[in-house]
C-alpha cells in the first residue's frame, strides 16, 4: 500500500428482511490524514448520499438524508452504516467512500464494487392477532378441465360443419339433374282429335312448319 492511499472493501450483498441493514466498510489507510469523512452513496452513479460521518482527534458529527434513515458509526478501521425502516423501493447498489480531509493532500478511495441491498416486503393480515401470511388465490376452475371443455366444442364444431358441407353439396347435385329433366309428353296436330292420340295429349300446331 503506498502513502497516502484508501482501500475499501464491502460485502457483495446483504438480504433485508425486517427492514433493517448494518453495512460494514472495512477500509486501509497508512497515511497522515487526522481529519476523515466516511459517506454512503446509493445508485450506480452514486448520485444520491444517504448518510455520512466525520471525525478527527476531538469530535464527530453525523447527517443523514431526510428520505433514509441512516447512521454512520466509525471504529477503528471500518465505518459501521445502519440503516431502518427501509421500503423495497430503496433496493439498489450502495458504495462507500472514505476521504482524507486534513491535513493535505485530500485523498480518497477508488470506487469499490458496492454492496447491492435487497429489501424484501411481506405482507401479512391479522386475524385474532396471529400474524397469517397472504397466499395467491387459486382459480375457481382447474386449468385441465377448461382445456377438455375447449377442446370437446372445437370438435363438435367441426363435426357440424362437415355434415353441412356434405349435406349442402348433395342438395346441389339433386337440383342440377332435376334441371336437366324434358317434357317428353307426344302431341297430336290441331282438327284431329280422337284418332289414336291420347286426350291428354296437346295438339300440334303445324302452321310453323308450312313455306
Amino acid at each position: 500500500l503506498s502513502e497516502n492511499k484508501i482501500l475499501v472493501a464491502q460485502h457483495p450483498l446483504l438480504i433485508v428482511a425486517n427492514k433493517t441493514a448494518t453495512l460494514v466498510c472495512n477500509y486501509t489507510y497508512n497515511g497522515t490524514g487526522k481529519e476523515f469523512r466516511a459517506s454512503l452513496h446509493k445508485g450506480t452513479d452514486s448520485a444520491v448520499e444517504v448518510c455520512f460521518v466525520s471525525w478527527n482527534t476531538t469530535k464527530i458529527s453525523r447527517n443523514s438524508n431526510k428520505e433514509f434513515n441512516c447512521e454512520g458509526i466509525h471504529d477503528k478501521n471500518k465505518v459501521i452504516f445502519n440503516l431502518w425502516n427501509m421500503s423495497a423501493s430503496q433496493t439498489d447498489i450502495y458504495f462507500c467512500k472514505i476521504e482524507a480531509m486534513y491535513p493535505p493532500p485530500y485523498v480518497y478511495n477508488e470506487k469499490s464494487n458496492g454492496t447491492v441491498i435487497h429489501v424484501k416486503v411481506f405482507i401479512f393480515l391479522s386475524l385474532k392477532e396471529t400474524p397469517i401470511q397472504m397466499q395467491e388465490p387459486q382459480p375457481a376452475i382447474p386449468l385441465w378441465i377448461m382445456v377438455a371443455v375447449i377442446g370437446v366444442l372445437t370438435f363438435y364444431s367441426m363435426l357440424i360443419t362437415a355434415v353441412f358441407i356434405i349435406y349442402w353439396q348433395k342438395s346441389k347435385k339433386n337440383v342440377y339433374h332435376q334441371s336437366d329433366y324434358m317434357n317428353m309428353t307426344p302431341r297430336h296436330p290441331p282438327h284431329q282429335k280422337n284418332k289414336g292420340y291420347p286426350s291428354y295429349a296437346p295438339t300440334r300446331d303445324y302452321t310453323a312448319y308450312r313455306s
